[in-house]
């Protein structure tokens, strides 16, 4: 059994206990989305017809005022009858990848820094997505999903990287990816998501600023924006804790030698050395007076993300060329 679930003039066939949001992306049908956890409330739209379950939609993502004036969260939402939504956002540029499931082999394991593993997954089958998007791996063993940003360019859609930090007790990490986790082991997936991507329309100049292993979408980004245009000025800021967090410093050193447009800025903010020390927003501002007809993206913990936007307004970058991607730790 399933109920057609529609939005302007797209329909999608829907089961019963699927979130409305998992059926749109599933039919190629965009809905804005980011956590897909029902923490952000990116994925909130209006229900015109039709009744939804809400589930597990949290208190303070969906008031009960907003579920009373027919709001629901799509990540969390499943139909109850035929339903008809209205989107609250317009539709980025770019394409629109459909949401697979996806299956494939750990081809490598390295450790890059501490507490961090590089992990590379090829796949069976190419999965098409855009520069900073995401996926969703499962955790053997468990009912637990964990979302992982892929580090590689779209057009290596066969083998995915992922960056993965260590979370203390965590049981994708600790437990699986820190532990268990093999060469050779098959690991199942869904994928592409997240609406983090970067904007193929924009030509200009860009900064990206990261945090941990939020450097992994902005590496994607930026490899990708160098393959379009080789003498793009493009900024990459990865701020971490110590020293012994850094990774890929050679990498990019390597890309500054070859493109000259390109500068990749390390800091730590709990450590003294010979580089850039202090918070990685910071160490933006100290170098910008303006960021006018820039781009920025932004992608780590909570309290980074929410200082670099301040910090680009603060430079007069326009809030609509302000990209962001918030990493929440899960255990």
């Amino acid at each position: 059994m399933t109920f057609t679930v529609s939005v302007s003039a797209d329909r999608v066939e829907c089961r019963p206990d699927q979130p409305l949001l998992d059926a749109f992306l599933r039919g190629s049908v965009w809905m804005p989305n980011s956590c897909n956890q029902g923490t952000c409330g990116t994925c909130k739209l209006r229900v015109v017809s039709g009744e939804v379950d809400h589930g597990l939609s949290p208190e303070h993502t969906l008031t009960r005022a907003e579920r009373e004036q027919g709001f629901a969260l799509a990540c969390q939402a499943t139909p109850c009858s035929d339903t008809v939504v209205e989107r609250l956002d317009t539709a980025p540029a770019g394409t629109v990848h459909a949401l697979r499931d996806v299956v494939g082999t750990v081809s490598a394991i390295e450790d890059v820094a501490r507490d961090t593993r590089r992990v590379l997954v090829t796949l069976d089958s190419p999965l098409e997505f855009s520069a900073g998007q995401y996926v969703e791996l499962r955790v053997p063993g468990t009912d637990h999903r964990r979302q992982y940003s892929m580090a590689n360019t779209p057009g290596e859609s066969k083998q995915l990287e992922f960056h993965i930090r260590r979370q203390p007790g965590g049981v994708a990490t600790d437990g699986w990816v820190f532990g268990t986790l093999s060469v050779g082991e098959r690991v199942e997936m869904a994928g592409p998501l997240g609406d983090f991507r970067l904007d193929p329309e924009d030509a200009g100049p860009m900064i990206l600023l990261g945090g941990g292993t939020g450097l992994a979408p902005l590496k994607s980004m930026v490899r990708q924006a160098l393959t379009s245009a080789p003498d793009r000025a493009i900024h990459l800021y990865h701020g971490v804790r110590e020293a012994a967090d850094l990774y890929d410093m050679e990498l990019f050193r390597e890309w500054e030698r070859a493109h000259p447009g390109f500068r990749y800025v390390p800091c730590l903010s709990d450590q003294s050395w010979s580089g850039r020390s202090g918070y990685v927003t910071d160490a933006f501002v100290e170098d910008f007076d303006t960021c006018r007809g820039y781009s920025g993206y932004l992608c780590g913990p909570p309290a980074m993300v929410d200082a670099g936007v301040k910090a680009f307004k603060r430079r007069r970058m326009a809030p609509r060329r302000i990209f962001r991607e918030k990493f929440t730790p899960a255990v």
